[in-house]
């Protein structure tokens, strides 16, 4: 049996955002807070994935006990995808070994910039993680131990960026278009994770009604929606999708 814990499903800014006064940063609804859109995946052979490490990610660890990974997936390098790297060093001492870094060509190059102190010589003390930069293409499939892992191209505006199939799993997230080819090596997934961002239009990412277009397309056995920003209050947008659909929450626990 395979497991994917939602660490967290909100956008950029997370919810509740900076200042907002509105019913959905304001609600009691624990599904209403929300950490910056993450995930973590552990398999039936016991393969431990993350999907995306973001700014939450100390705070996701601790509340899930997440001390070992046999890799990190990056979907592409904007802040609220990348910017828990550092916090490796917690688990490089636990590992006793670096993280690998499964991401494409373009995020590779912009995670040696952000974070250079990690690929050069500095002084001692201070720490600084232990990582192991591997890379990926869509459409080429790859291996974290048993589990094999087909890469998908996804559009975020102009950026192309990855979205991720595994065995009866499919995780897409920042998408704003996704090709004819992506739909059908995507089609009837059995679980399928996509980005709902909210209900009017935005030029990178699908809004609500996009999604559920996009879904009907697809065809998954279940859906569930992922980096919400604050127009998207749980109790009153869930009782209107369809049965098969719902929105994701952070720490939501699902398995097939």
């Amino acid at each position: 049996m395979n497991k994917l814990i939602f660490l967290g499903t909100g956008t950029s800014s997370g919810i509740p955002a900076l200042g907002c006064h509105c019913a959905t940063c304001l609600s009691e609804d624990p599904r209403d807070q929300r950490f910056r859109t993450s995930a973590y995946l552990e398999t039936g052979q016991g393969t431990k994935l993350l999907i995306d490490i973001g700014p939450d990610f100390r705070l996701q660890a601790l509340k899930h006990r997440l001390y070992w990974l046999d890799g990190v997936l990056i979907t592409h390098s904007h802040n609220d995808h990348i910017a828990g790297l550092d916090e490796l060093r917690q688990l490089n001492a636990l590992m006793n070994r670096p993280v690998a870094i499964y991401a494409n060509a373009e995020t590779l190059a912009e995670i040696r910039a952000r974070f250079g102190y990690i690929f050069r010589n500095t002084q001692e003390g201070g720490g600084k993680p232990q990582v192991d930069l591997k890379l990926i293409q869509a459409q080429r499939v790859f291996s974290v131990n048993e589990q094999q892992i087909l890469p998908l191209e996804v559009h975020h505006g102009e950026m192309s960026i990855l979205g991720f199939r595994f065995d009866g799993l499919s995780y897409i997230t920042d998408a704003s278009y996704l090709s004819p080819e992506t739909l059908e090596r995507l089609r009837k997934t059995e679980v399928l994770v996509i980005n709902a961002l909210r209900f009017c239009y935005h030029p990178t990412h699908f809004t609500l009604e996009q999604t559920v277009d996009v879904i009907s397309q697809i065809q998954p056995r279940r859906a569930y929606l992922v980096h919400m920003t604050h127009d998207i209050r749980h109790a009153e947008v869930a009782k209107s999708l369809p049965s098969y659909i719902q929105l994701a929450y952070d720490n939501l626990e699902i398995t097939w």
